[in-house]
């Protein structure tokens, strides 16, 4: 008999457990950082079904890997080297690098087509920054979009990625002078500030 009194207050307690931990995750993962998460994983994949999954997939690991978290204020770094993780299983199994900087809709891009000249040229510009970007590594187009589609500084992209400073560094140093020589062949021999 007491037994069973014992059982259903162990179950009551689990119950206000996971109650208690489902509602901290959600404020974690709420629909911002989902956003994110589904714009980072679209830049490194090039691909939205490939990107949706990849969110996905790293909300459901978090989730199951929440309890492995040590301090609650380093979620979003924690969150993003688990999308990273994903994001490069997912590029090494398809063993190609497609990139789409497109994020507009199809009648978006349809209502280019009568767009300015300045328009165009802008279009031309973002479609070879896109080439350039889909020939980079994927270490250093995840530097690149972390720092200028997301806006974090290096300490930031060091935790996310797992990578020391130095080598972030080092790596968005790389990407933008290819960037540069890719999108502007006749600067490859002058000196930049």
């Amino acid at each position: 008999m007491i037994g069973s009194d014992v059982g259903g207050v162990v179950e009551r307690t689990n119950e206000l457990k996971d109650a208690a931990r489902s509602e901290v995750f959600a404020s974690l993962v709420d629909r911002r950082a989902l956003d994110h998460a589904y714009r980072f994983a679209t830049l490194m994949l090039g691909d939205r079904g490939d990107a949706e999954d990849a969110t996905h997939d790293a909300a459901l690991t978090a989730w199951r890997r929440f309890g492995d978290l040590r301090e609650r204020d380093r979620f979003e770094a924690w969150f993003g080297r688990i999308l990273h993780n994903v994001c490069r299983d997912r590029l090494r199994a398809k063993r190609r690098n497609p990139l789409s900087l497109d994020l507009e809709s199809p009648t978006q891009a349809a209502a280019a087509r009568f767009a300015s000249p300045d328009q165009v040229e802008a279009i031309v510009r973002r479609d070879a920054l896109g080439s350039a970007l889909r020939t980079l590594t994927p270490e250093h187009r995840e530097v690149v979009i972390l720092r200028f589609y997301f806006d974090l500084t290096i300490e930031q992209i060091a935790a996310r990625t797992g990578a020391g400073a130095g080598t972030v560094k080092s790596r968005l140093h790389y990407a933008l002078r290819y960037l540069r020589s890719a999108l502007e062949p006749g600067l490859e021999g002058r000196t930049t500030r």
